[in-house]
C-alpha cells in the first residue's frame, strides 16, 4: 500500500495518469480546500462554489490520463478553476441577455399569440424553452421531468453528486417559470414545472 502523503505532486500526477484512485483521493484532500477558498472568493456563492469545485475534481479524473507529468498540479488546479469561475459567469450572463430578450418580446406581443396557439404549438414552445438551457442542466433537467428519475438515480447514472443534480433542477425551474410565465403559459407551469 502507497504512503500517498509523502508523495511529491509529480509522482501522483503519474499515478494519476495510470488511473490509481489513492493518488486522486490524496490529490483531492490535498487541494480541495484551496480550491474552494479560491472559487468562493470569485463567486461569493457556497454552492456554486462546490458544484464547481466538485466539477473541477470530477474533470481532472476523467482526463486524468491526458496530465503532463511536468505540470504544476496546483496552478493546473488554480488555472481550470478561474477558467471554470469566468465560463460560469459567461453563461450567467448570457442567460440574464436571454431571459431579456424573451420578456420585452412577450410585453410587445402580448398574451394573444399564446391564445392562438393549439396544444402542440403550446408544447413545441415549451420545448424550445427546454431546449435553450446549458446542456448539462438540461440532460438533469429531462431526465428528471421527462424520464422521473429521482435526484439519487440521476447523480448515479450522470456520475455527480445528489446535490449537483438538486441544484441543475433548481436552476433549470428558476430559468424556465419567469420565460414560460412571461409567454403566457400558466398550466404548463403548474403541471410540469412542479
Amino acid at each position: 500500500m502507497e504512503n500517498y502523503g509523502s508523495l511529491t505532486d509529480k509522482e501522483l500526477i503519474v499515478l494519476l495518469r495510470a488511473g490509481d484512485r489513492g493518488a486522486f483521493t490524496q490529490v483531492y484532500n490535498r487541494y480541495w480546500s484551496s480550491m474552494y477558498a479560491h472559487v468562493y472568493k470569485m463567486l461569493r456563492n457556497r454552492e456554486e462554489a462546490m458544484d464547481l469545485v466538485q466539477d473541477l475534481f470530477s474533470a481532472l479524473w476523467l482526463k486524468s490520463s491526458e496530465l503532463n507529468p511536468e505540470t504544476k498540479l496546483s496552478g493546473h488546479l488554480y488555472l481550470s478553476a478561474r477558467n471554470r469561475v469566468f465560463n460560469l459567469i459567461r453563461q450567467n450572463r448570457v442567460k440574464n441577455d436571454y431571459l431579456g430578450a424573451v420578456i420585452k418580446f412577450a410585453e410587445e406581443s402580448g398574451t394573444e399569440m399564446m391564445e392562438q396557439l393549439d396544444e402542440k404549438d403550446l408544447m413545441e414552445a415549451i420545448e424550445a424553452e427546454i431546449r435553450n438551457l446549458p446542456e448539462k442542466m438540461r440532460e438533469v433537467f429531462e431526465l428528471s421531468r421527462k424520464h422521473n428519475l429521482s435526484h439519487k438515480e440521476i447523480a448515479q447514472q450522470l456520475g455527480i453528486s445528489d446535490q449537483t443534480v438538486r441544484k441543475q433542477v433548481q436552476n433549470a425551474l428558476r430559468i424556465l417559470k419567469p420565460r414560460l410565465q412571461s409567454l403566457g403559459i400558466g398550466m404548463f407551469v403548474l403541471f410540469y414545472l412542479r
